[in-house]
């Protein structure tokens, strides 16, 4: 399977709990930080309700 590199872009201050306990769930905790998670559609899903805080590229 691919892989996705997902780095944090903005802060989650003034975010819902909801969007502060996915971008925890996927490893992020700062602005800039990095992390790379199979690609599958638990993690899509995550991805989708933060998209307006990460940015995602494809990894192979």
């Amino acid at each position: 399977m691919s892989q996705l590199k997902i780095t944090q872009i903005k802060s989650v201050i003034s975010e819902k709990q909801n969007q502060r306990d996915t971008l925890r769930t996927l490893g992020l905790k700062k602005i800039g930080q990095s992390t790379v998670r199979e690609d599958n559609q638990q993690i899509r899903g995550m991805i989708r309700t933060v998209a307006h805080l990460v940015t995602v590229e494809e990894v192979d």
